[in-house]
Parts: C-alpha cells; structure tokens; sequence
C-alpha cells in the first residue's frame, strides 16, 4: 500500500468513524448486559470458552469490512513507470601542443604535464561525448581519433610526451587537423579544445587559414594561451648534457589564437598557473553542455476490484459466523 496513489483521496477522511462505531459498540453491548451474581459458576460450564472469546468477532470483522470499501471508494491506484533517455553527446577534439616550450616550469609539474592532468578530468566529467585527441609540434598528428571509449583515451592521452615528433610549433596544423577529424561529424555541437604556449613557427597552414576551415564545417574554436606573464623557468641542457634552468621570455600569440575563437563562434582564455588552466576548462564544460531528454510514461492499475472483493468476503464470513456458530450468543448489532 506504500506505493500506492488515491484518486479522491479526501475519502480517506471517513475512515474518522470507525473510533466511534467502535465506541458506540462498547457503550451499547455493556448496557444491555444483565449482570447477576452467583455463589458459584459452576452451572455455566456448557458455555463454550471459544464461543465466548469469539463474541465481539462479527463487529471486528464489519469494521475492518467497512474500512476497507472506504479504501475502496478512495480509488486507490498503483503505478509502474519507466523513462526514455536520449542522448545528445558533443563531439570534441583536443589539440595539444608538446613543442618543448611546453616544459616550462611557471605549472606545476610544468605546462605538459599540467595540461595533461586538467585534460583528463575534463574528460572524466564528460562520459557522453566522443572526444578525440591531436598533438602537434613542428608538424602534426592524431593521436586518438574520436570515441566515447574514454578509458583507452585518457591512457593514450598520458602517453603524451615532448619529442614525440620534430620541435617547433605548427599551430595552422594542430587545428586543421582537428578540423579534419570533425568536419564529417554529424554531431549537433563540434568543438575544438586548441592549447598552446607560442606562436606558430611551423607547418604549411597559417592558423587563420585553419580557423576559416573550422569555420566552414560549423567547428568552434576554444582556444586556450599558457604560461605565466613575463618570463618563466625552462630546463636547457648545456654542452655537457647537464640540466639548467634558465629564465625565457614566455611569447604567446595571443592576437591570433582571440581571432581563431571570433572567426569560429568559440572563446579564448589565457591561463597563467595551474588552477586557472583548470577554471579554464570548468567554464568550457559549462558552456558546452551534452543534451540529455528524459521521457517519464507512467502506467496506472486500479486496485478497487481487490479491496470490494475483500470486504464482501469479510461481510459474508461475519454472516455466517453470526448467524451460526455464535447465534446462541448474540444478538443481531
């Protein structure tokens, strides 16, 4: 009954009288009741204990009787239901520059692996989407084209490194070949995520160029600029192969990575230590949500029949037992 629901459930309000019929039967059977003493009881062995205990039986059984059809009469209803979800994930490319200007140490462990560790957490928080990944330096590649096998991504994303291919930083580069891997997406929202620490020195496509492509194949932009204000610590090897850290000047484009996220429809962000790197992402998430519509289909079942089938048995067994085992006992209430 705890899963029940009551159509008029302001019927419920009469089962108020039962307190007072019950009452009522008290008051009348103890005031019809002759009382008589007796020396002994002895002469009153032929009335059946069982009988005696029963006496009150057929008024409890009409009670119950009636506070069931008032159940009843609350049309009381049980429910089943189940939901329809649909899922409209987003398709997202993350670009990432590994030039080794992306060992700078103005992030903690540096800018690499900080983007790495903020990456992946955006990942994680973003199960329905099909995400895919790009690195590029002096030229460029697919790591990871895109899935929604999100574990195989974010183990092929760690492996990520500096030196994986030539230095130098082809930005044009890194996001046409985001844009590539986009651009026969069917996805209602296609966006790419663009990291970089420079400015472009390298591959054969200016990022403007690559930005009006994007831009072409419905593609937004977000792009986002790292490193600190002025100069940051950078490991240089000297001739003797030992690390030294040395301060450089930190270059980053920013002219030209705001127009590739005005062209594309998208937004750029400038991160200069690893908790902003990590807001810079929070907001993307928001900005980008997957859509997720749920269908509820409720199915009510009347459970009336049941409880008036209930009460009648009630009632007809209140009849017999009065009007047979207990007759000589009672009076018709």
């Amino acid at each position: 009954m705890a899963d029940w629901e009551f159509a008029h459930i302001e019927f419920l309000f009469a089962l108020i009288v039962i307190p007072f019929l019950v009452g009522w039967y008290v008051y009348k059977y103890w005031n019809r009741q002759p009382v008589l003493s007796f020396s002994t009881s002895s002469f009153l062995g032929s009335v059946k204990p069982l009988k005696a205990r029963l006496v009150h039986l057929p008024i409890v059984l009409r009670l119950i009787a009636l506070s069931v059809i008032i159940v009843a009469i609350a049309r009381p209803q049980s429910s089943s239901s189940w939901q329809d979800i649909k899922t409209e994930g987003i398709d997202i490319v993350l670009a990432v520059d590994i030039s080794s200007s992306m060992l700078a140490r103005d992030f903690e462990p540096n800018r690499l692996e900080a983007a790495k560790e903020v990456a992946v957490e955006f990942i994680k928080s973003r199960p329905n989407d099909r995400i895919g990944l790009v690195v590029y330096s002096g030229e460029s590649f697919t790591q990871c084209p895109l899935t929604t096998d999100h574990e195989k991504l974010i183990n092929l994303f760690k492996d990520i490194k500096n030196g994986m291919i030539t230095d130098g930083t082809a930005i044009g580069m890194g996001l046409a070949n985001a844009v590539n891997r986009l651009k026969e997406s069917d996805a209602k929202s296609k966006v790419v995520v663009l990291l970089t620490d420079g400015e472009n020195t390298a591959g054969s496509i200016p990022p403007i160029t690559a930005a009006e492509i994007a831009a072409t194949y419905g593609v937004k932009v977000y792009t986002i600029g790292v490193g600190t204000m002025g100069q940051a610590p950078m490991p240089i090897p000297d001739m003797f192969g030992r690390i030294r850290m040395q301060m450089v000047d930190v270059n980053i484009d920013e002219e030209s990575l705001e127009k590739i996220a005005d062209l594309t429809g998208g937004k750029y962000f400038r991160a200069t230590d690893n908790e902003k790197l990590m807001n810079v992402y929070s907001e993307i998430d928001q900005m980008e949500k997957t859509i997720i519509e749920e269908t509820q289909y409720e199915k009510k079942y009347e459970q009336f029949l049941p409880l008036a089938l209930t009460a009648l048995g009630l009632l007809l067994f209140e009849l017999l037992i009065r009007k047979f085992y207990l007759k000589s006992l009672i009076a018709d209430v």
